[in-house]
């Protein structure tokens, strides 16, 4: 299942979007599986008949109401994987403002309390799922890895570029061998 479905040949230059899109109130409203496919292919849909050549799927699925902060983007990726901890009490909450520089956060996404791995994240099946609906071709987005170092309280690397590079080893391993045309990278 995959299976990459190839770019136009000579395209000239290809229109695209970016990653996240606002999600329908009829699935806030009803949310489950058949309702985020059905939502996906909407919004892929929408993207085509607009004439964009590389649309993305949307990121609905990584919508978290409970995470104002970033819509649950970030908790999306470093919630299920592992070596992360998302029970941040009052010490860890004071530790991260004091010295990091993501003001908009109050407390960070989660701490790392032991070496990264893949855990329960998997960013294939997702891409799977969106190939299904795509309809063509297709751009996949993924979170960057220094923008989720930043959100994080580290207590196991104790160093910024370890956990990066950290983070990156994870998620290089959660995208290889996705079925999209196109993986972007998204910075803050």
């Amino acid at each position: 299942m995959n299976t990459i479905t190839p770019l136009p040949e000579n395209p000239g230059i290809l229109t695209t979007t970016v990653g996240s899109y606002p999600v329908p109130d009829w699935l806030s409203a009803l949310p489950s599986e058949q309702a985020v496919n059905d939502a996906t292919r909407v919004i892929f849909d929408t993207q085509r008949q607009a004439g964009i050549d590389l649309p993305t799927d949307g990121e609905l699925y990584r919508f978290d109401i409970n995470h104002p902060d970033t819509n649950g983007m970030i908790e999306y990726f470093v919630a299920p994987m592992g070596g992360c901890d998302t029970s941040i009490g009052r010490k860890d909450a004071e530790a991260f403002r004091s010295m990091h520089s993501m003001g908009f956060r109050a407390k960070p996404a989660a701490v790392v309390r032991e070496a990264l791995h893949g855990g329960g994240l998997n960013l294939i099946e997702d891409c799977q799922r969106a190939a299904k609906v795509a309809g063509g071709p297709f751009k996949f987005t993924v979170t960057s890895p220094y923008m989720l170092a930043r959100t994080l309280l580290d207590q196991h690397y104790h160093d910024f570029a370890a956990l990066t590079l950290a983070l990156a080893d994870v998620m290089a391993e959660q995208v290889s061998g996705c079925p999209c045309s196109c993986l972007q990278v998204d910075e803050a």
